[in-house]
């Protein structure tokens, strides 16, 4: 038996779809080219197996996502990970706020700043950077014309470059989109008996 989990949390819960995945051993040519790319290029996830229905949204999305989280330079891949987290959070999938604030804990090597935002939400105790991060890319979430150029402002001032700025813009924006796609295609559950 399983339950659909309501609390965010950075145990990653299992994501359950309600659209069959494609079966990597009977996936067309077409979707096996498209699955070469995977965001966490270690695995091929039940979710990204679903997308693979859509062959040609796949073959862009993948290296997109990519591009957004992974790429050198700009924004740190932990702060672009809050970014994520904010996102979210506002959209209340809790599936990738797991996710990522899993992957944030690990990038900075403390789980601080997902506690914090976990129990206090946006009047979490941050520093001034990550506060402004959050706050921006909350913003954006809920109502993208509300993060304006005094957010911008503020971010500069807790010392973020332009190519930071963009790459949290894109960060919160792709998650905007990844929230929805969740939501829709399945639900995160955990197993009766785990915590």
């Amino acid at each position: 038996m399983s339950r659909v989990v309501h609390k965010f949390t950075r145990r990653v819960p299992e994501w359950q779809p309600r659209v069959t995945p494609v079966k990597l051993d009977e996936a067309t040519p077409e979707q096996l080219d498209a699955l070469k790319v995977t965001p966490s290029n270690t695995k091929v996830s039940a979710y990204v197996l679903t997308l693979a229905h859509d062959v040609e949204s796949l073959a862009v999305r993948s290296p997109l996502f990519n591009a957004i989280m992974y790429d050198e330079g700009g924004m740190s891949r932990a702060e672009r990970e809050l970014g994520a987290i904010a996102a979210s959070m506002v959209n209340r999938c809790i599936y990738c706020a797991a996710v990522h604030a899993d992957r944030h804990a690990k990038l900075e090597g403390s789980t601080d700043v997902t506690d914090k935002l976990f129990a206090d939400g946006a009047n979490a105790d941050l520093s001034a950077r990550d506060a402004a991060i959050f706050a921006f890319a909350r913003k954006l979430s809920e109502a993208p014309p509300s993060a304006g150029a005094d957010d911008v402002t503020a971010l500069r001032e807790a010392g973020l470059e332009d190519a930071e700025i963009l790459d949290l813009i894109l960060s919160t924006s792709l998650f905007g989109w990844a929230n929805r796609l969740m939501h829709v295609l399945g639900d995160p559950v955990r197993r009766e008996g785990s915590a």
